[in-house]
């Protein structure tokens, strides 16, 4: 077993929003280069894991290590609140969060939109990141709308803009929160090209995907959510060929993945 700290590991997590308990006891483990693909149905805790892990979300109870280093908190319960807010800005620079709605400034040119971040949050050199920019819209294929606002692209288009973006931030991980599923199937292949672009690339990512087919293909490790536990988890061949648990047969009989 290497002995390099796994990139994000979470143990035990518990979130609750009010008395609703959304997520009870969830582990999550992304090595360097892995590939972890969160499936499950709408409210299972998928995105709310995802969340807690960027710390964009508070939980409750459990450990949320980046690199080895765990997060330090203050307070308990639904008091609980990161302790420390240079350690959340770092991990948050490093664990660079693609939504699914894109989330472009408006007013910005998709290159400015691309390049805010690490100049204006890790106040980077200005032409070192344009340079860099350039290279990432390039990268997922559409260097010419550098100089376009978001309006004027497709959704597709949008989406690859807000993967540039993330990247541009030189992340130890990338988190994908149902980055397709807001666009119709075509422009969502586009999508699906670059993301399996970046995997072949061994890039480490967390993935909450309805789309099943991007799971079983692209994934070293696929977890199954259900009422914010996991229910069945390991590698896509498993899960997807034999899946053991009745829940997870059900959920895939009524996907695409068949």
């Amino acid at each position: 077993m290497s002995a390099t700290p796994p990139v994000i590991q979470i143990t035990g997590l518990h979130k609750s929003f009010g008395a609703l308990d959304v997520l009870r006891g969830v582990d999550l483990t992304a090595r360097a280069g892995d590939v972890v693909s969160l499936i499950g149905s709408s409210g299972s805790g998928k995105s709310t894991l995802l969340r807690c892990a960027n710390l964009l979300e508070d939980s409750q109870q459990g450990d949320i290590l980046f690199e080895g280093e765990p997060v330090a908190w203050k307070g308990t319960g639904h008091h609980r609140r990161p302790a420390n807010a240079e350690q959340v800005r770092r991990i948050r620079t490093n664990l660079s969060m693609v939504f699914q709605q894109f989330n472009l400034w408006a007013h910005l040119t998709i290159l400015q939109n691309v390049m805010e971040a690490p100049v204006t949050v890790l106040g980077q050199d200005r032409a070192e990141v344009e340079d860099r920019a350039r290279g990432y819209l390039a990268k997922v294929g559409i260097a010419e709308k550098a100089d376009a606002w978001p309006a004027q692209l497709s959704g597709g288009q949008q989406q690859r803009a807000a993967i540039a973006r993330a990247l541009c931030m030189e992340p130890r991980a990338l988190l994908f929160d149902e980055p397709t599923s807001a666009l119709d199937p075509e422009l969502e292949q586009e999508v699906v090209r670059v993301i399996r672009a970046l995997a072949a690339e061994g890039r480490t990512m967390i993935l909450v995907t309805h789309d099943m087919r991007m799971a079983r293909d692209l994934s070293s490790h696929t977890i199954f959510l259900h009422q914010g536990k996991i229910e069945e988890q390991g590698p896509p061949s498993d899960l997807f060929g034999a899946p053991k648990s009745e829940r997870l047969q059900q959920f895939l009989s009524h996907s695409d993945a068949a």
